[in-house]
């Protein structure tokens, strides 16, 4: 269960930044998500907002700004629908608030509310091959882009996320006890990490991504879809997408299918290889791993309680797959 008190400073943060957008202090707040951050809805009367309360020390205002910069060029420039930022009082996109002398100031931001649904998954193909061909436009754009010099994000390497200052943790630190599994997971950490530096990083491949490309993410409104959250995104192999994609269904049986028909869709707009449709198994078990590092550092939140020991079994088992797929004996 999530601590009380931390959820509560948060409603309190959120309730004392409205008057930095001039709402009305008796707007209505409800806590939607709680994860890296408290997402809420804010309803006064008939206008409605997303507010935004960053959790402590994850990103840095200039990071904030530069997500919020990518954000808008993404509209601006590749028709790629994105939330829209609200400027404070103060003509400042961003606001540092505390609601207690005794606790840290947080970063808040308010968006626009967005009216939507998550796309139907009746058909899962399907759904993967649009999420392909989004993927593709922002990829598109994000090699062509023009960075300001201030810009600055997170790097989802191996060194950004397994190193001495991780993003998130170690996969270590997430993995529960599974008899014979830890040694299994640890050889295709070494595996991945060869094939990793081998894959390399040049500029066709690793560039600025979402990294948490999922249909849950996407809001499907009047048939125009819009990408939300990217409070992950940074530098990273493009095809991490696909990984990201493809969370907690890494061991479905469908999922060879899944990855052809988001490839399919991003063919619709750009070109892979076939060193990078090859690299995807290994993006594929770098992004369980990574998974497995956050929950690790984030173990009092429901998700990660929820995902608990199963997640490693699944993790033991898509670590044997890959070892075998590369003609690794297990």
């Amino acid at each position: 269960m999530v601590n009380q008190h931390h959820e509560s400073y948060l409603h309190a943060v959120a309730r004392t930044a409205l008057t930095r957008w001039e709402i009305a202090q008796d707007a209505a707040l409800k806590l939607i998500s709680l994860s890296e951050n408290g997402m809420f809805l804010v309803t006064s009367g008939a206008d409605k907002w997303v507010l935004r309360v960053h959790r402590e020390g994850y990103h840095t205002k200039n990071g904030v700004r530069s997500e919020l910069a990518w954000m808008k060029a993404l509209r601006a420039e590749a028709g790629v629908e994105t939330p829209i930022a609200v400027e404070a009082s103060d003509g400042d996109l961003i606001q540092s608030i505390s609601a207690s002398p005794n606790e840290p100031s947080r970063m808040v931001v308010l968006f626009d509310f967005i009216a939507g649904s998550e796309p139907k998954t009746g058909d899962l193909h399907v759904a993967f091959r649009h999420l392909g061909s989004i993927a593709a436009r922002m990829h598109r754009h994000a090699r062509s882009w023009k960075r300001p010099a201030w810009f600055e994000r997170q790097r989802w390497d191996y060194e950004g996320t397994f190193g001495p200052a991780p993003n998130w943790g170690h996969w270590r630190d997430g993995f529960a006890h599974v008899k014979g599994g830890f040694d299994i997971v640890d050889k295709a950490d070494s595996l991945m990490q060869e094939r990793l530096s081998r894959f390399g990083k040049a500029a066709s491949r690793f560039g600025l991504i979402h990294s948490d490309l999922r249909l849950a993410n996407l809001l499907v409104a009047d048939g125009e879809t819009k990408v939300l959250d990217f409070d992950d995104s940074g530098f990273g192999w493009y095809l991490y997408d696909v990984a990201s994609s493809l969370t907690f269904l890494e061991n479905d049986p469908d999922v060879d299918a899944l990855i052809a028909s988001w490839v399919d869709g991003y063919a619709t707009v750009g070109t892979l290889s076939p060193e990078e449709i090859d690299a995807i198994p290994t993006l594929m078990m770098f992004r369980r791993l990574v998974l497995m590092g956050w929950a690790g550092s984030h173990p009092s939140t429901d998700l990660a309680r929820e995902m608990g020991e199963d997640f490693t079994v699944g993790t033991v088992q898509l670590a044997r797959k890959y070892l075998a797929t590369c003609g690794v004996p297990t």
